[in-house]
Formats: C-alpha cells, structure tokens, sequence
C-alpha cells in the first residue's frame, strides 16, 4: 500500500510516475519535466488545502493532478502554459514582426 511518507521521498517526476504506476514517455518527460512538476506542485498544494480528505483521498487527488500535468504537456508547450514566470513577462527587448513596417 502507497503512503504519504513514501511519496514525500520521491524526487523526480519519473518516481512521481511511477509511483502512481502512471505510463510515461521518457522524450516527453526529459523535455518538459520542470513544466510538469511546476503544475502538478501547484495542484499539489491546492489539494493540501482540502483539510477533510484521508490519505488515501490524497493520493487519489494527487495522481490525478500528476496525470493531468502529464497530458497538458503531450499536446501543449511550455510556451502556451506560461507555468514559470518567465514565460508571463513581456520582454520589452523584442520586436515582434507584426511591429516591422516597410517604409
């Protein structure tokens, strides 16, 4: 049987997937696993929010949240995500080419 201590010991998102006995593509892992563990973190701590729930609920909740952060980045980008801060900013050093004009 899984425990909340054994989770609390994983490391990296292939432990996290196997743990919860989640299949995974390992090219799709490598390329965005700070992606998948930013938004499966934040969901981490809104079900650490929900007080009421038994370990096991817990776990369920977090396996969910783990799938979830998985399948968004199968079919999405980081760069449609916007997970990190970095991907939020506006950065005033680009020119867009929608900006360029022939004059």
């Amino acid at each position: 049987m899984k425990t909340l201590t054994d989770f609390k010991k994983l490391v990296d998102a292939e432990d996290f997937l196997s743990f919860f006995d989640i299949p995974y593509d390992q090219t799709a892992v490598n390329i965005n696993r700070l992606h998948i563990l930013k938004m499966f973190s934040v969901a981490i701590a809104e079900v650490d929010e929900k007080t009421e729930l038994t370990e096991t609920e817990k776990l369920t909740e977090y396996k969910k949240a783990l799938e979830s952060a998985y399948q968004t980045f199968l079919t999405s980008s980081a760069q449609e995500q916007k997970v990190f801060p970095v991907f939020q900013q506006e950065h005033k050093d680009v020119v867009k080419l929608t900006e360029i004009t022939a004059e």
